[in-house]
């Protein structure tokens, strides 16, 4: 048993954050990721979340430093007059030295095989990675690394990586779930034609619908009812790593900071308990992470363990963390018994008419029946009503404390030189030239210690300081001049020597369908291209270069919404009504434990 422990311990994983800009790309470093992903000025699947060259070049010169790599996505599908712009984009992206790039459009990746680059490609989630066969298929062209969908169980994924044992699995562990499988949601492009796949999406998961009959009798009014809870896989850490998951993603492009930070810190700690870390230095923490002190919807591990009560229909806005019920209330405050405290400026919410309504904490009077809360405004509320924490104020404020990360240092000091090696075994050997002798060596090593020790807000920390030889005299400025210009040098060093993986030779393979429809995304002639050299018959292109004309699936997912209502027996056909009172048919493939919206 300890052996095998010995080896998961032994074990790299890579905790993958994301970064809406580069200052959130900072955090998450911070922090401890080993790995960012951040979008560039165009094509990133996320149009409010993108960033010039110029701040994606300071990220990665700011990651390389910890051996953190930087993925820029580039995930969206291309029309034809997009795709020589993407090519450059990508070309610039490998210039700089980014780590790998995530793609969804095969006529990119077919523009990509004549180009030949080193900067290695991630098949994104975008591009519907659930089957044994797709993930084959990408191994074979050369993909270094396939974005799993979020909707596959543990046993799954052993399969996969039984299967397809030399590919890298990344796989998300928390943050928004996308109801849909990624890249075969085209209800936002049909409704108004902002589609999820050109990275426009206008979430229409979030909206409010009405269930009803063929009859046209109202089974469930006005809830949200393609809204799911939050990912949160923290449980299942161990058994994603056993079962062949090398990267740890967390969602959230479009996320601040100090989510950011709270989030990769927690997990940070997790995966540190299993593996080790593909990336260098420690972090120092101000705060204790917690994820339900930060914007969540609930959580669920979704399917990673069997069908869950994944849904959450009454908002999609943040709940927070669960505080207690109330035990008494009147018109102007309220009594809660709670393991939690309560202060001024927190943000308060409760369910009320199948929604959340929420007030800030005026004050607070702590008694022996709990605590006395007085909201910012006069609210209904109730005895037994629960009670959550979306916006705790205390904790936003530690997070506000930066989190520094070093890298551990030895220092040997053998006659004249001085020999800086760290934890990467990156040396640095500085000479010490024409220096008297120092009239009390005993206080000029200790002088020396003492300010090779000072390394405060720079990138390292000093692990231990060997004097073999007598050093000889330095006044104490020269040795502060001399730690700083040797720690930046040793940065230096460390960023000139970083060995980004490269990008094997690209080439095309058999694709596992003979034929394709719209839900191959193709939206371009060089993918259609690429998809006949791969031996397949395109019968049409992307939903977004034309509608066809006929019944087709606008979303197919694995929450099921007769199973949440209890309605699994039931063989009534049933719609989903918009607010603008747009009926939408549902079809339910049982067998295979899905849902399917078509359009009407």
């Amino acid at each position: 048993m300890r052996k095998e422990w010995d080896k998961v311990i032994n074990l790299k994983t890579e905790l993958l954050a994301p970064a809406k800009d580069k200052e959130t790309a900072f955090t998450a470093i911070d922090c401890g990721a080993d790995a960012v992903y951040i979008g560039a000025g165009m094509f990133g699947a996320r149009k409010n979340a993108s960033n010039t060259l110029d701040d994606i070049e300071e990220v990665v010169l700011y990651a390389h430093k910890f051996k953190v790599k930087v993925f820029v996505t580039v995930n969206t599908i291309l029309n034809d007059n997009e795709i020589d712009s993407a090519v450059e984009l990508v070309k610039k992206l490998d210039k700089v030295n980014v780590d790998a790039i995530l793609i969804q459009d095969m006529g990119l990746l077919e523009k990509l095989i004549e180009l030949n680059l080193s900067i290695p490609v991630h098949a994104s989630t975008q591009c519907d990675n659930r089957d044994i066969e797709k993930i084959k298929f990408f191994k074979n062209i050369g993909l270094s690394r396939v974005v799993l969908a979020r909707e596959l169980s543990l046993d799954e994924i052993a399969k996969i990586h039984k299967e397809v044992p030399d590919i890298e699995l990344e796989a998300f562990i928390h943050g928004a779930l996308c109801v849909s499988y990624s890249g075969q949601c085209y209800l936002s492009q049909y409704i108004g034609g902002r589609s999820a796949n050109r990275g426009e999406c206008a979430q229409p998961c979030r909206k409010r619908y009405s269930l009803l009959n063929e009859k046209g009798d109202y089974i469930e009014k006005n809830a949200y009812l393609l809204c799911l809870k939050d990912l949160n896989a923290s449980l299942h850490i161990k058994e994603m790593i056993d079962n062949g998951i090398f990267s740890f993603k967390i969602e959230g492009r479009l996320k601040d900071k100090e989510y950011v930070k709270n989030v990769v810190s927690y997990y940070r700690k997790i995966l540190d308990k299993y593996s080790q870390k593909t990336s260098s230095g420690k972090m120092s923490y101000s705060f204790m992470p917690s994820p339900e002190k930060s914007f969540n919807r609930g959580f669920t591990d979704y399917f990673l363990v069997g069908r869950t009560n994944c849904y959450n229909f009454i908002s999609p806005k943040s709940r927070g963390k669960y505080l207690g019920k109330i035990i008494n209330a009147d018109k102007n405050c309220f009594i809660i018994k709670s393991e939690e405290i309560i202060s001024p400026q927190d943000g308060l919410c409760f369910e009320k008419d199948g929604s959340l309504e929420g007030f800030l904490v005026n004050k607070t009077e702590k008694t022996e029946l709990g605590t006395i809360v007085y909201p910012n405004r006069k609210i209904n509320i109730k005895k037994n009503i629960k009670i959550y924490r979306n916006y705790d104020a205390n904790f936003e404020k530690e997070l506000k404390y930066p989190v520094k990360r070093q890298i551990g240092l030895n220092i040997t000091v053998d006659k004249n030189e001085i020999v800086l090696r760290d934890e990467d075994n990156t040396t640095l050997t500085i000479n010490i030239e024409n220096k008297e002798k120092a009239k009390n060596q005993e206080q000029m090593n200790s002088n020396f210690i003492k300010q090779f020790s000072k390394t405060g807000q720079s990138d390292y920390y000093t692990k231990d300081i060997e004097i073999k030889n007598d050093i000889p005299f330095i006044s104490i400025s020269e040795l502060n001049k001399l730690r700083r210009d040797s720690f930046e040098t040793l940065t230096n060093k460390r960023i000139k020597e970083y060995k980004r993986n490269s990008q094997m030779s690209i080439k095309h393979a058999p694709f596992y369908k003979k034929e394709v429809d719209y839900r191959a995304n193709i939206h371009n002639k060089y993918a259609k291209e690429f998809y006949k050299k791969c031996g397949t018959k395109v019968n049409e292109l992307s939903l977004e270069s034309n509608l066809p004309n006929r019944q087709i699936e606008l979303m197919r997912t694995k929450h099921c919404i007769k199973y949440a209502l209890n309605m699994c027996k039931s063989t009534q056909q049933l719609f989903l009504e918009d607010e603008k009172h747009k009926k939408y048919p549902l079809k339910f493939d049982c067998q295979n434990c899905e849902m399917v919206i078509l359009s009407p």
